[in-house]
């Protein structure tokens, strides 16, 4: 990992996102958006890891400037992290959600 600090802070911003009491409101934000949950480059194009997560808006980047600035092994790390991170979300969620989680 050549870029340690971006990887890091694009993680640790995606942990937030994705944590129990945060993440309902970011699965609220993707259906307002209209976006589909595995869509992580319209995630990243849309900004809403940036909306979700303040600590990712203070920090003065966004998630694609952090995205783009790590090797493209440390990107398929992110992009795995993320797919498997919302994979994880407690289920009584993913039902209620379940519009953003359907692969059509």
């Amino acid at each position: 990992m050549e870029r340690l600090d971006e990887f890091e802070q694009l993680r640790s911003a995606m942990a937030r996102v994705f944590a129990p009491g945060a993440v309902e409101t970011f699965l609220r934000l993707l259906r307002r958006k209209g976006v589909p949950i595995r869509d992580f480059d319209r995630v990243l194009r849309e900004k809403l890891l940036e909306q979700a997560d303040r600590g990712l808006t203070q920090s003065g980047k966004t998630a694609r400037q952090l995205y783009d600035a790590v090797t493209v092994s440390d990107q398929s790390q992110i992009r795995e992290f993320y797919l498997t991170t919302l994979e994880a979300v407690e289920l009584p969620l993913r039902e209620k959600f379940n519009k953003l989680y359907r692969y059509y």
